[in-house]
């Protein structure tokens, strides 16, 4: 069973055609859109402020979500995969965007739509990252534009498979 619960009398909003798996935490202030999918040890406190996310987002096996007290929420948009064991902390993250393995996205960054955060990259604090591009490294940096394959091969295919992936446990 999933740790849902409530921090200072506010409950989670997850709807009904969301997965959330048996060991996953949802705490506190967080919004969910529709056809998301919250994967196994994945943690998502929403008790020091608030998270958004919109439709089609999946947050995949040991990833985090996270703001920072009274100063940095964590919003992301539709169509967003966290890859496994990424931390997501106290940003915006736009559409359509792939948030690769190992990856740490600090407060008060801006990753635009469009763009990928390779495996790993750590995207320092109030990084915007430009629509359509590749980040990668320690820090992240540029490394190169996003093609049109790679928005519908990778950040859309997988985005799509998760919602598929999520419905096998739901029969």
């Amino acid at each position: 069973m999933p740790i849902i619960k409530p921090v200072k009398g506010i409950y989670p909003q997850i709807p009904e055609d969301c997965f959330v798996a048996d060991n996953a935490t949802i705490v506190g202030d967080v919004t969910m859109g529709n056809e998301c999918s919250i994967w196994f040890n994945a943690v998502i406190r929403g008790d020091v402020h608030y998270i958004k996310m919109g439709n089609k987002v999946n947050v995949q096996d040991g990833a985090i979500i996270h703001a920072t007290y009274q100063k940095s929420p964590a919003t992301i948009g539709n169509n967003v995969s966290i890859a496994h064991n990424a931390i997501v902390h106290g940003c915006t993250i736009k559409d359509n965007v792939l948030v690769g393995m190992g990856s740490i996205i600090m407060d008060d960054c801006i990753i635009e739509s469009n763009s990928i955060i390779a495996a790993g990259a750590v995207v320092t604090q109030k990084t915007i990252v430009e629509s359509g591009s590749i980040y990668a490294g320690m820090p992240a940096k540029k490394i190169k534009d996003i093609s049109e394959e790679l928005i519908s091969g990778e950040i859309d295919r997988i985005a799509n498979n998760y919602v598929t992936y999520s419905g096998w446990f739901k029969e």
